[in-house]
């Protein structure tokens, strides 16, 4: 006899025979002799007598089916039938909406949710309809229902849901000197270690390509410069070789001889032995020039995700000062300065410089030449970032200035902002580690909610009770995803987890990757902390000296949940100052939906993102910057600080450092600076010139801004959602 009835969705109900009848009831009346309820009474009870005590949704209609073909009344099978196919395309009538959409190529929320993928192109499309269809799953058997509610409602959202079945983790900061000097495989052909700079350049990028494949997030690489320097030696001591085979000289002097720099020079002047060392000097230079403009080639050109996306990375660098590391960073810098293609600036890798007193920002500093030339580059081609060693939380007890390997103690951070460094089970480094999965809170209709409290005090109080439940249920969402996530086996990631997560390389393939994937991070992830303020204040914290009290405080109270997170899981929570791009609009359209449209809070197509000021507010970079560093201690999963400068920074690089220097004076843990940057998109041609309509090259008008959204640019702005559009447009110049 049936007790309980599996529903569709993952729900066990108990069984109601009077849908059975329901039902047939429905189909007979559509046909010419009625119902007959004598039959109708018949069929559902033996249904449920001879039934299992527990079946399917399915299983039941079925049975119905073949009742009715086996009584005297079979039309009314074919119409019961026919019901069931009705109702069947019914429920599938929202991902059939979705799937025109993509097979339209419309310009939609849903096929420009990010901005760096062609959507239109045949792989986006099956990527895009692989992404609709197994968010359903996930909210079915995937989701707790105390969770699937909160989604529902727009209280929290789930990044890179559609991965969520294939337990992939987020990002990983690659150990590239692993790769370089042992090799590794990418789960079809392994590679050799490497001995020129040329290869060690392209391993780097497949090692980067490979990972980005077996993950959902970002890949980046800690200590660029520290990893590809001894290949500069080497290719140097061939370059030595070469000559010594050509003249005919022992030069085995110079194979490991100390050089102060690898520096271009013309050897007309030079003679003997010293035109020989200059000669293979700049044979290396070249070559390592070479190199870099080929890995920045390739990152702005290899395919990942079936082809239709370049791999998301970052590259941290600016603290190696041998000579070798210095010459990697410097035609780093160069190639990067002269740009791609017809000298257009290259989308990726995002590039960090590492900051850092005593190293690579003071003028007594060795790096300082090399710092300086970063500003230049970043005055032209927004790129490197800036990334403060000296901020007090990015410090590291056993860093030593004349550690060979102090790169392992130094923060790196992925382009766009998230940050792996604390550990509470294993080494604090951010080496061959990542974030595992985040979740983002609603901040402004937790505001919204508690506006209508007239009482201020009440209304705070009312406020963080909201947050706190909708914080265990994020902190809960995220431990049973992470337990999920651990299922998988070793064997299904086999590059991330056999050469770049930490102790990885003691899992055998058909080892569960649960006992090292606890180093990474479960970020806790907000979005609108200004409209937030607004609903509770009137006012949000760039404009208001309280709103930023009440600000401070509803972070440090999220970030001190995390830490309680952390020991009641046993995991690595972190708070992320989220980087949002699809759900900017995403939240606004439903919270607009329920509550109408509010001055300064729905009235716009977009939230804020994370703790920013509102990017419509004019302010002063200083005040920026004192508004939203304090943020940064707080938000240790990842943060950003963005400054949109006025005009051609391309003569100006002295701008780009005075805003390092504020984030030297503000603590401020990573930053970048936005300016204005048109590309032609016919020939390529760049300039700064403001409101250029035909290109001084080609005279095309198809003229667009190059631009950064959420951490990375982007080629053009034709990919961009309508929320993150209207954020563009409502951008002003901080001066």
């Amino acid at each position: 006899m049936i007790q309980t009835v599996l529903k569709r969705d993952g729900r066990v109900v108990g069984f109601n025979e009077e849908k059975i009848k329901s039902a047939i009831r429905k189909a007979m009346l559509t046909t010419e002799l009625g119902e007959d309820e004598s039959l109708i009474q018949k069929i559902a009870v033996r249904i449920a007598q001879t039934g299992n005590e527990q079946m399917t949704v399915e299983e039941i209609q079925d049975r119905v089916e073949l009742e009715l073909m086996k009584s005297p009344r079979k039309e009314v099978a074919k119409k019961y039938i026919a019901y069931r196919d009705k109702r069947s395309i019914a429920r599938r009538a929202k991902t059939r909406d979705i799937f025109l959409e993509i097979i339209e190529a419309k310009n939609t929320d849903i096929t420009r949710e990010n901005a760096n993928m062609n959507a239109d192109s045949p792989a986006g499309m099956m990527m895009k309809f692989s992404s609709e269809s197994t968010k359903p799953y996930v909210d079915d058997y995937l989701l707790s229902e105390r969770t699937k509610d909160a989604v529902r409602n727009g209280y929290i959202h789930i990044h890179d849901k559609d991965y969520y079945l294939t337990k992939s983790l987020t990002c990983v900061q690659h150990p590239l000197d692993k790769i370089l000097k042992d090799g590794f495989t990418t789960g079809h052909a392994e590679s050799r270690p490497a001995k020129r700079i040329e290869t060690a350049s392209v391993m780097a990028c497949i090692s980067l390509e490979t990972a980005q494949n077996e993950m959902h997030g970002g890949q980046a690489i800690p200590a660029f410069d520290f990893y590809l320097a001894p290949f500069v030696r080497s290719s140097f001591k061939e370059e030595i070789k070469n000559l010594e085979t050509l003249s005919g000289e022992d030069l085995s002097e110079f194979y490991d001889m100390k050089l102060k720099d690898y520096l271009y020079q013309s050897v007309e002047n030079l003679t003997g032995r010293e035109r020989l060392l200059q000669h293979a000097v700049n044979r290396t230079v070249g070559r390592v020039h070479q190199a870099m403009e080929a890995f920045i080639h390739n990152m702005n050109t290899i395919h990942s995700r079936g082809g239709n996306q370049v791999v998301f990375s970052s590259i941290n660098y600016g603290t190696d000062t041998s000579a070798e590391g210095r010459c990697i960073i410097r035609e780093l810098l160069n190639s990067t300065y002269e740009g791609v293609g017809n000298g257009a600036t290259a989308i990726f890798p995002i590039q960090i410089w590492k900051k850092k007193r005593g190293v690579s920002y003071l003028p007594e500093d060795p790096n300082y030449d090399l710092y300086k030339l970063a500003c230049k580059v970043t005055a032209r081609r927004f790129f490197p970032n800036f990334v403060n060693l000296d901020a007090t939380y990015n410090y590291h007890e056993d860093w030593r200035a004349d550690d060979p390997k102090r790169y392992e103690y130094e923060v790196a951070t992925m382009g766009c902002r998230t940050r792996v460094f604390e550990n509470r089970y294993g080494k604090k480094t951010s080496i061959g580690r990542g974030n595992l999965s985040f979740t983002t809170i609603n901040l402004p209709r937790l505001g919204i909610e508690c506006m209508s409290i007239e009482n201020p005090e009440e209304r705070k109080e009312a406020f963080f009770q909201k947050l706190e439940d909708i914080l265990q249920i994020a902190a809960d969402q995220l431990n049973e995803r992470f337990s999920f996530q651990r299922t998988a086996y070793a064997k299904q990631f086999p590059l991330v987890m056999s050469r770049l997560w930490n102790d990885s390389e003691r899992l055998g393939p058909n080892d569960s990757i649960e006992s090292v994937i606890n180093q990474g991070t479960l970020g806790i992830g907000f979005i609108g902390l200004a409209e937030c303020l607004i609903a509770l204040t009137g006012k949000h914290h760039g404009e208001d000296a309280e709103a930023q009290k009440l600000g401070l405080e509803i972070v440090t109270r999220m970030r001190d949940r995390a830490n309680e997170f952390s020991e009641k899981y046993k995991h690595n929570f972190s708070i992320l100052a989220t980087p949002a791009e699809g759900l900017a609009g995403r939240f606004t359209r439903m919270d607009r939906k329920t509550f109408g449209v509010i001055k300064g809070i729905t009235d716009k197509d977009y939230y804020t993102n994370s703790n920013h000021v509102p990017v419509y507010y004019h302010c002063s970079p200083r005040h920026k910057a004192e508004v939203e560093a304090p943020y940064h201690d707080l938000t240790r999963g990842g943060h950003i600080f963005y400054v949109e400068i006025d005009g051609d920074a391309t003569h100006n690089p002295e701008a780009i450092s005075d805003i390092v220097d504020l984030m030297d004076k503000y603590n401020i843990g990573y930053g970048s600076v936005n300016h204005n940057r048109n590309r032609c998109m016919d020939c390529g041609h760049e300039n700064a010139i403001d409101n250029l309509e035909a290109c001084p090259k080609c005279g095309s008008h198809n003229i667009d801004r190059l631009q950064r959204i959420t951490g990375y640019l982007v080629g053009t702005t034709d990919r961009w959602n309508k929320a993150k559009l209207a954020e563009l447009k409502d951008r002003v110049v901080h001066k």
